[in-house]
């Protein structure tokens, strides 16, 4: 059934996105819907702002351009992550930092192998843009900042609209950019204590955000295709700063080789493997039900 199928690669989206360095984009290129998501996402936000406009025509147009099926269940099956790992998540990169990183360096490292192939003629331009991405990626990701206490609304608001662009841009995990920006144990607090109205800020932003950003990426993907997809490959190379060679502690990453390599090892090679299996049957379905 294709909507239960939806509602389970949106629940693969959410647990990625609860995991700093891991980002949901990544798992919708994985599976192969990340551009019809970014097409439908750009088709909502056009819709929104027609009927700010008062060109309710227009608007109900665009709104019949949203792929629905798609997105309802992907929403559904993100919330459901969110909301019932968040704990666990917290408690695992807590407990067992080291074997969670390594499961999702393994996750991010197939997925660069898995969208490798998406563009269509690798050429010297695109393979250094690539390159440049990773590197830039790279270096961005070992800023951080130390975390907020009691954040108001407008933090909430402004965290949401920065951190959902890294949501759906595959590499760059919209947890971390929490954590850079010293909201990730806040945001992490409210989800936990079911704090609404923080939540709901958090979400207008992340909304404002996101209907800014997606008509730029959605009109990249059409034109620039070849070289935004090389882009976004260099994002997730750069990504795995964050996972290797398995973080000392919840917020940081040593440069140092575990303490007992063993368990890290084969939670990379399951992660790399699980994520060649899910993107080989991806492709094998299409994806387009």
């Amino acid at each position: 059934m294709p909507y239960l199928a939806n509602v389970l690669r949106g629940f693969l989206m959410g647990a990625a996105d609860v995991v700093p360095g891991v980002s949901g984009g990544t798992v919708a290129l994985v599976l192969g819907i990340y551009e019809r998501l970014i097409a439908s996402v750009q088709s909502g936000a056009a819709t929104l702002g027609y009927a700010v406009r008062g060109r309710f025509s227009d608007a109900r147009r665009r709104f019949g351009d949203v792929e629905w099926g798609l997105i309802l269940p992907l929403l559904a099956g993100i919330l459901i992550a969110v909301v019932s790992l968040a704990s666990l998540i917290e408690r695992l990169l807590h407990d067992a930092p080291q074997g969670t990183a390594a499961a999702f360096f393994g996750l991010v490292s197939g997925s660069i192998l898995v969208a490798w192939p998406l563009v269509k003629r690798w050429t010297g331009l695109r393979v250094l843009a690539a390159t440049a991405t990773a590197i830039a990626a790279f270096s961005l990701l070992g800023l951080r900042s130390e975390a907020v206490t009691d954040p108001g609304p407008l933090l909430f608001f402004g965290a949401g609209a920065i951190a959902i662009v890294a949501m759906i841009l595959p590499g760059i995990s919209g947890s971390f950019i929490l954590l850079m920006l010293g909201m990730y144990q806040a945001v992490l607090g409210a989800v936990n204590g079911r704090e609404v109205v923080l939540l709901g800020v958090f979400v207008i932003g992340a909304v404002l955000g996101l209907t800014s950003f997606s008509t730029l990426l959605s009109r990249l993907l059409r034109d620039h295709h070849d070289l935004v997809v090389a882009c976004l490959i260099g994002l997730m190379a750069g990504s795995l700063r964050v996972l290797w060679p398995w973080p000392d502690g919840t917020e940081s990453a040593a440069l140092a080789p575990p303490t007992d390599p063993l368990i890290p090892t084969v939670a990379a090679v399951a992660g790399f493997l699980a994520v060649i299996v899910v993107g080989r049957f991806s492709r094998g379905k299409g994806v387009r039900e």
